[in-house]
């Protein structure tokens, strides 16, 4: 891309700052006198009859004092319990790299911890775009099924007995994959694609069909896809991914994975342990430089003629690491993968992030810069999204704000020189405003959204270590990341545990931040 072009889109991101706003495709093209057109309903499915949490009205972008949301439930992280059994993917897939499509056998073992249920529900995000996804074939136990419905994203698959509580079951699933071409726009009208191909790369994420969380005396929870943020719930799993090329001459030699790959043949086999999700980036022009943080191997992958942005990427991650796992515990994967996204975002998956190509392009030498910033941002996303996971699209200021304020801690502890730069680069000059715990429909677009969870979040976690001093804030943290590694937190967890640590007088601060504010 020419310099020119990567300056166009760079001042798009300073106006928008795109960090982790999107995970995948849905893909909705809006005028500017036109209302988001979606859904406005969270369904949570059968066990056996669902229960529907209605969300606001999306006209136009709601009073802050005066829309309703739903309140996540504390029991989320009953599915990730010490007792629960993680699900476990085996995903065989094989690419034909020129055409770009994939032939995919996919076999999950689920054991389920609740209520008896006759159906499952997966989430599939590639069908969110017509002629990417075909569902070829369904099994249970190696049983061939008919008895499913694939609504969009949503596979309800109804089950020939029920399933008990205890009980596990193999889930078989066949299909295929013609991969789309990303498409890019204003986020404040359309959701940056990242799964899908451009030019010179190829990213497979959220690719696969994934069991949504279940809730006890609920039903499955998965949200309706939205124009900005995310919908998806991630359970823990096991995941053990092979790719392989039906020409394996014409593939590309370096691929970025969520996992530890080992070559087999015609391809690579990868293996994560307890993640949240399984990413894969390749290209055949792509590159990589790597170096240890302790137990981590960190790549970063980039292309030719971005080697110093690359290298700046490569630092900044380690350095993050390094900071991270000596406040909040350590880093739970052998590997982490960076990449130089082809598109206008950044975004986490478990053991891989993207970085956005315009950062890569306006790179200029120092710390100072959306590069480094969204880099020690992605990288927190490792603790709060893949170590602790939350609601995203109920309670979204539980990952964000956190990983927000980790780039004001990163900036602390490796650059402390540049960290009033900080605040007033990535806060101050949006003037941000609205309170924090809104879910993500209720904003009525990108910009109020990220202002409230991301840039608003983080001076409410700034004035809470204030309130309570260094020794208890950061206590506190580590004990959350603990606590609930490996489950899906609320914000009850976040302030029962908080208050575990501080007996101090939070009203008035609650009240500041919160439309809703938590018990004192």
């Amino acid at each position: 891309m020419f310099p020119s072009a990567r300056n166009f889109i760079f001042f798009l991101l300073s106006s928008f700052l795109l960090t982790s706003c999107a995970s995948l495709p849905g893909l909705i093209t809006l005028t500017p006198t036109e209302a988001p057109q979606l859904p406005t309903e969270t369904r949570f499915l059968p066990t056996p009859e669902a229960v529907t949490l209605t969300l606001p009205p999306t006209e136009s972008a709601p009073a802050p004092s005066a829309t309703p949301r739903p309140a996540a439930s504390p029991t989320l992280q009953a599915e990730t319990s010490p007792a629960a059994v993680l699900s476990s993917y085996t995903i065989d897939a094989l690419m034909d790299y020129d055409a770009k499509t994939l032939q995919v056998t996919q076999e999950i073992i689920y054991t389920h911890n609740a209520e008896a249920v006759s159906a499952l529900v997966l989430a599939i995000r590639p069908n969110e775009l017509p002629n990417v996804f075909t569902l070829n074939a369904v099994s249970v136990d190696g049983t061939p099924l008919t008895t499913y419905e694939l609504d969009g994203p949503k596979l309800t698959i109804s089950l020939p007995a029920p399933l008990e509580n205890g009980q596990s079951l193999a889930l078989g699933l066949e299909y295929r994959l013609a991969l789309p071409e990303m498409q890019q726009g204003d986020p404040n009208l359309v959701r940056p694609q990242i799964f899908g191909v451009s030019q010179r790369q190829v990213n497979l994420t959220d690719w696969y069909p994934m069991l949504v969380p279940y809730i006890p005396g609920q039903g499955w929870l998965l949200h309706d896809p939205w124009f900005y943020g995310e919908n998806l719930v991630y359970p823990l799993a096991n995941f053990d991914v092979t790719l392989r090329f039906s020409d394996p001459a014409n593939a590309p030699t370096v691929i970025a994975a969520s996992g530890d790959g080992q070559p087999v043949e015609t391809g690579m086999r990868y293996q994560l342990a307890r993640g949240r999700t399984f990413a894969l980036a390749m290209g055949k022009t792509l590159q990589v430089e790597s170096a240890q943080s302790g137990q981590t191997l960190v790549s970063s992958y980039f292309y030719p003629g971005d080697e110093l942005a690359a290298h700046a990427a490569l630092e900044a991650t380690t350095k993050a690491v390094e900071t991270y796992t000596a406040l909040f515990g350590a880093y739970p994967h052998p590997t982490l993968a960076v990449v130089q996204g082809d598109f206008n975002d950044g975004m986490e998956f478990d053991g891989l992030y993207y970085l956005s190509d315009a950062f890569y392009g306006l790179y200029d030498g120092t710390e100072r810069n959306y590069l480094t910033l969204v880099a020690a941002h992605e990288t927190c996303h490792q603790w709060w999204f893949g170590r602790v996971a939350n609601d995203q699209a109920a309670e979204p200021w539980l990952d964000e704000s956190l990983a927000t304020f980790c780039e004001r801690i990163f900036y602390e502890k490796n650059y402390p020189e540049a960290l009033d730069w900080w605040w007033s680069y990535r806060v101050d000059f949006y003037a941000p405003k609205g309170f924090i715990d809104g879910d993500v429909r209720s904003y009525g677009g990108f910009t109020p959204y990220t202002d409230a969870t991301y840039r608003v979040g983080a001076r409410f976690l700034e004035e809470l270590r204030k309130t309570i001093g260094d020794e208890a804030f950061f206590a506190f943290l580590k004990d959350y990341s603990e606590t609930l590694n490996g489950k899906i937190a609320s914000a009850p967890d976040f302030f029962r545990l908080l208050r575990a640590h501080t007996a101090a007088d939070l009203s008035g601060l609650l009240a500041k931040y919160f439309k809703t504010p938590p018990a004192p």
